[in-house]
């Protein structure tokens, strides 16, 4: 195990922002943590984990020390009639990892195509898209608590899955708090791919590639190909353009809300949910109050998609987290003031 110094986090960040670790380790398996425990320089230090960093704002260098999560390997744990039981290391690129699925005959994830990050940071955020989230996938994880050192598994309602939200995102307040927030480090995920294998295609996007191709039987391998062509025409690519993805979460309200706005504006693009809510489409409610390809300094609002802000310096002059703060602040007072309705980012804030 090699404690870092001074290291640029720019690379590790898909919104290109420049920030520094003052100390950074890499994890490539438990031991790692364990020997860091054993280490009284830093077995007390405050810590930050750190996966893929596609979904985190820096607004300035990190002092805690930088967990770097590498943990690799792929593998098919097991199989049942019911469903296809795969295992993925928390440092595997989230896109190769669902590649390497289908290509190997697990289908499943299709639908979550394209999202960037690790395999680590998807039940964090419980990520979701296109029909599916992590949460309908998910069978359970490995976790090491980082105060402890102890190893644990956490099963589907232990990890406490909500929209874009898990008992990872929540710091632990009280002796009967599970929050996990800055306590654990997640090693090992696995996924329960069901069988047999059903098309997710409820979602208009999808619904118009069907029509297009007259494919209305698509396999996985078809929904796979739609999902990237659909993102790519909508999304920029960080490695191209810097942004960490969605930046607001669509906000939910009832029906009589919803009906409210309605009156005001006909357009409005909403879906009923299962529990009797309605979910709005963030976008629509940013583009409706007119910042879509607006900026404030380097940090805009994607031309293609209101809900991604990006870095419009580049690795040059590169945005800054205050920058992106402050561009998503002034979006979410546009919105309050039109809609009454507050939105609340995705990203977590360094």
């Amino acid at each position: 195990m090699i404690v870092e110094n001074n290291v640029p986090l720019q690379p590790y960040n898909s919104f290109g922002i420049v920030a520094r670790a003052q100390n950074l380790v890499r994890i490539a398996n438990e031991a790692d943590v364990a020997e860091l425990r054993a280490d009284p320089r830093w077995r007390d230090a405050p810590r930050f984990v750190l996966g893929g960093g596609s979904n985190i704002v820096l607004t300035g260098d990190v002092k805690p020390l930088v967990l770097k999560v590498e943990i690799k390997g792929l593998r098919l744990v097991e199989e049942t009639p019911r469903a296809w039981i795969v295992e993925a290391g928390a440092g595997e690129i989230w896109h190769d990892a669902v590649q390497w699925m289908l290509a190997h005959g697990y289908p499943g994830l299709e639908n979550l195509a394209l999202i960037p990050g690790t395999v680590g940071g998807a039940p964090v955020q419980n990520i979701g898209a296109y029909g599916v989230e992590l949460q309908d996938r998910f069978d359970s994880l490995d976790a090491i608590d980082l105060d402890t050192g102890r190893s644990f598994t956490l099963d589907a309602a232990q990890c406490a899955f909500g929209y874009r939200d898990s008992v990872f995102k929540h710091v632990r307040s009280g002796p009967n708090d599970f929050g996990l927030s800055g306590r654990a480090l997640i090693t090992r995920v696995r996924f329960r791919l069901p069988k047999p294998w059903k098309a997710v295609v409820g979602y208009l996007d999808l619904e118009r590639k069907m029509d297009e191709t007259g494919n209305f039987t698509p396999s996985a391998t078809d929904v796979f190909d739609w999902i990237c062509a659909i993102r790519r025409a909508k999304l920029p690519d960080w490695r191209v353009l810097g942004n960490a993805g969605s930046f607001f979460k669509n906000p939910t309200v009832t029906p009589e809300q919803c009906a409210d706005i309605i009156a005001r504006d006909p357009k409005i693009v909403h879906y009923p949910m299962a529990d009797g809510t309605i979910k709005l489409a963030a976008g629509w409610l940013i583009d409706a109050c007119g910042w879509k390809g607006k900026s404030v300094g380097n940090a805009g609002v994607y031309e293609r998609q209101a809900l991604v802000l990006v870095n419009r310096g580049g690795l040059e002059n590169p945005v800054t987290g205050g920058e992106v703060m402050t561009l998503a602040k002034a979006i979410q007072t546009s919105v309050y003031e039109r809609f009454g309705i507050r939105l609340e980012p995705e990203p977590v804030v360094v």
